[in-house]
């Protein structure tokens, strides 16, 4: 295999990159100039802004505001080549990616690796909840939760019976996080704001909205004073937040949870779920932990050295989602910060012949967290310092516009927000066919492949968080 790997023309040092999220997108710029050639392998063709999918699922903002073409983002960056491909192997030894992209299959040889192929949804080993609870990590996730949530009040409107209609206007938002939270205010928004004067046979308000979580507190990570003040914003807004409640069943009509305080199970009639607890690092890190020799965790996460490298393999990275260490979140930070890291580790042994016993370890510098949990209504925490309410707020759309991706994109949310904060309408609501079924008719579809048919289903593992 290494005697046929593809490598960039000339003797510089090649830099294989999977995933281009926040990590692999971070190391690819910080690698801007440096005397190194780049492969960035992406499954997608685009560049993320995963926390705002949110956003595109209830109607604020459009697909072209949080996803950029990745050839865009580095455009005018000559030592990078963009490649488009879903890596279906990495051998570590042999220092080679394979990637595959339709009928075409392509390995690359490195001298360093870093991947970040990011994370997925985690069902805690109940996978079959995802036919009917899809998770929010991709475009196609936001797009098909969207038209979940429009066809729950179109069917609604032609309901036969008050309990069509109490399930049809029933949405279950599974996990208590910042997307849970987020998800859970913005359907009740549109349930008493966007909608109200849109139906004629029943009114938008009488949606009820369930956010369930298996802790004791909304927003966790936040500590237990912005919790409280979430849920009471919630709450007013006529979310209904259930806590201390692990689910046991989902089906095509309820979602099941048990009460983890008296065993109580209680089955809720809901038409619309969304999972949006727990995640499941791509299989790729296993796949790298076996052969460096090192056991990944079970929520597929890598142990990795204070240098971000994994087991003895001084020129194999993981970062971000992907990577453990020092309990560490799978925030957007963290896969920044690792992957500008890991670029300057790359940099200085090339450029300055830095040995790996020499490298400084890595140091995450904690920018705080923040979620949006209605409108005019954000919490903040920075360190010690907790901010909710209207200031909050401000400062979460500061901190959002400056990290959107090009100058069109920040305007065009920064518009979409205040016309958002003005005006109840939503102008972003459309929806199809394809959106609400493509997931699951491609599963079905991969399925018949493997009785005859000519499909192969893939996973997507490259689209970091």
């Amino acid at each position: 295999m290494a005697d046929t790997a593809i490598r960039p023309s000339g003797n510089r040092h090649h830099v294989v990159i999977i995933g281009a999220g926040f990590g692999g997108i971070a190391a690819a710029r910080e690698l801007k100039g440096a005397d190194v050639d780049i492969t960035i392998i992406n499954r997608t063709n685009h560049y993320l802004f995963a926390p705002l999918l949110y956003q595109v699922a209830t109607g604020i903002l459009s697909t072209g505001e949080i996803a950029t073409s990745v050839r865009q983002v580095l455009v005018g960056q000559d030592n990078v080549n963009v490649v488009r491909g879903n890596v279906t192997g990495i051998d570590v030894d042999a220092q080679t990616v394979t990637a595959t992209e339709g009928e075409f299959a392509r390995t690359y040889a490195y001298d360093s690796l870093i991947v970040a192929a990011g994370a997925g949804q985690s069902y805690f080993g109940n996978d079959h909840f995802s036919e009917f609870a899809p998770g929010l990590k991709t475009l196609d996730n936001a797009l098909e939760i969207r038209a979940r949530i429009i066809t729950a009040f179109e069917r609604a409107e032609v309901a036969e019976t008050a309990a069509d209609r109490d399930r049809l206007l029933t949405f279950v938002i599974v996990g208590a996080g910042p997307t849970g939270v987020e998800l859970a205010g913005q359907i009740s928004e549109m349930a008493h704001r966007s909608f109200t004067q849109e139906y004629s046979n029943f009114v938008p308000s009488q949606a009820k909205i369930v956010l369930i979580d298996g802790l004791d507190q909304v927003l966790p990570p936040f500590g237990k004073r912005l919790g409280k003040k979430a849920q009471r914003e919630l709450e007013r807004k006529g979310v209904t937040v259930v806590l201390n409640a692990m689910v046991v069943g989902v089906d095509k009509d309820s979602v099941t949870y048990k009460d983890t305080k008296t065993n109580e199970e209680v089955t809720v009639p809901a038409a619309t779920k969304i999972w949006s607890a727990g995640v499941q690092a791509s299989p790729l890190g296993k796949l790298v932990a076996e052969q460096a020799g090192v056991e990944a965790e079970r929520n597929g996460k890598v142990p990795v050295n204070s240098d971000l490298t994994v087991g003895d393999r001084s020129n194999v990275f993981v970062i971000g989602d992907m990577m453990s260490l020092n309990r560490l979140p799978g925030v957007a930070q963290v896969a920044i910060q690792s992957g500008e890291y890991v670029a300057h580790v790359i940099k200085e042994q090339v450029e300055h012949d830095i040995v790996p016993e020499d490298r400084d370890d890595f140091e995450y510098f904690d920018k705080g967290s923040m979620a949006i949990v209605s409108r005019f209504n954000a919490v903040v925490k920075l360190g010690k310092v907790e901010v909710a309410g209207f200031l909050g707020w401000l400062m979460w759309l500061a901190v959002h516009v400056s990290f959107l991706s090009g100058t069109r994109n920040q305007v065009v949310a920064l518009l979409s927000w205040t016309h958002n904060a003005l005006s109840p309408k939503r102008y972003n609501l459309a929806t199809t066919l394809a959106q609400m079924h493509g997931r699951t008719a491609l599963k079905k579809l991969g399925e018949h492949s493997r009785e005859g048919g000519d499909f192969e289903e893939t996973r997507d593992t490259n689209g970091e968080n």
